[in-house]
């Protein structure tokens, strides 16, 4: 295995191979971005659906078929804020989205083999860019492209994720190592790649860590959260969702899962390096669900990851107390991970006393009873060291 199979790099992980910012779309699409550029100014009027059913019923059909893999993705971005702006932006929720933004972004999602809504790397993955282009991507030099009303913790809340991503990088590329080693049998190898890979931890683990630093739970819970819901499991959307115009989905109210940090393919391709399992019950479906929310790059990256690794296997036939020890490290290092998003979960969604429809505190923006999944895959992770 190697990153570059994957559309990915140990300098960025599951990031983007480009940023959004270079990567121009043809003249027809200068209504829509300018839309979505302007996404915070039409949401602040109140009316945000009167100005989106204003814009033209693009067909992309042929066009997101044969068009660049990047310039899709970028039309992802633009059209996905646009179609949460309709469903989020006014008090009430709409039971059916227009054809001017349901067909092109099901054009694009059947293209992208993703649900035609915000996903996680509609989010993160592609929408971003660094201040100074020959700086890292870290904290101090990344800003959020594409965004709903804006502002300090709305931005902090997607880079600190960005951050987290490109951190990650090192990681993903030492786990292609490590079922290399392992294979090999090599103690010494892959106890020294274990090693290396706790370092790497502690620095995703200290860039978690600064998300207080400028995101208040407060306004995460009133000002960001209420426009990444989808429309699974969803009170506001019963029915869930008419695609009008989407002749596959038949008039149906289709119910599709909101972005979420468990998009990220970060703790599930820890999960299979390490081998680690997670009891079959619905939070499990649940996850195994998720993972086709993911780019598909990213889903074959876990795929054979977890088809290959015997890292758990290896470190435990050798009998090498240093082995051992470096493997548990790494576990240990997920475990702490998660707590600190259990953690968070806790302080920015249920110790926020009020909640509205679509802002329901006890199930997560991805439609599912979030608190009691991060326990359990947490304790599970924790309780699977060697």
């Amino acid at each position: 295995m190697k990153l570059s199979d994957y559309d990915m790099s140990a300098s960025r992980g599951f990031l983007s191979h480009f940023e959004i910012v270079d990567i121009a779309l043809p003249d027809f699409f200068a209504p829509i971005v300018q839309a979505a550029e302007n996404l915070s100014g039409l949401m602040t009027t109140g009316r945000v659906r009167h100005w989106l059913l204003q814009l033209p019923a693009l067909d992309l059909v042929d066009w997101a078929a044969n068009a660049p893999d990047e310039q899709v993705r970028v039309a992802m971005v633009r059209y996905s804020f646009l179609v949460q702006a309709y469903v989020w932006g006014e008090s009430e929720a709409p039971t059916t989205l227009p054809a001017n933004l349901a067909r092109p972004i099901v054009a694009l999602a059947d293209r992208l083999d993703q649900a035609p809504l915000l996903p996680y790397s509609g989010y993160v993955l592609d929408n971003w860019a660094r201040l100074d282009r020959n700086g890292p991507i870290t904290l101090d030099n990344v800003y959020m492209v594409q965004n709903f009303y804006g502002g300090v913790d709305e931005n902090w809340f997607v880079l600190i994720h960005v951050a987290i991503e490109a951190a990650a990088g090192p990681l993903l590329n030492l786990a292609c190592d490590l079922v290399a080693a392992s294979q090999a049998k090599d103690i010494a190898r892959t106890t020294a790649l274990l090693a290396e890979m706790d370092s790497h931890w502690d620095r995703l683990n200290a860039i978690f860590d600064r998300m207080p630093d400028r995101c208040d739970p407060y306004i995460y819970y009133q000002r960001v959260r209420p426009y990444i819901h989808g429309w699974a499991n969803n009170p506001a959307l019963p029915e869930g969702l008419i695609y009008e115009g989407v002749a596959q989905y038949a008039g149906k109210g289709q119910s599709f899962r909101g972005q979420t940090g468990s998009q990220s393919s970060i703790v599930p391709s820890m999960d299979a390096l390490f081998q680690v399992q997670h009891g079959k019950d619905p939070l499990r479906a649940y996850l195994d669900e998720l993972h086709a929310y993911r780019p598909l790059q990213h889903r074959r990256f876990i795929e054979d990851l977890r088809a290959q690794s015997r890292l758990r296997d290896f470190a435990t036939a050798s009998g090498d107390a240093a082995l051992r020890q470096a493997f548990n490290a790494s576990v240990e290092q997920v475990a702490r991970f998660r707590t600190r998003h259990l953690e968070y979960a806790a302080s920015y969604i249920n110790k926020q006393a009020k909640s509205g429809k679509g802002n329901d505190t006890e199930v997560g923006t991805g439609g599912t009873p979030f608190m009691k999944y991060l326990k359990k895959h947490r304790d599970e992770n924790r309780a699977q060291l060697i």
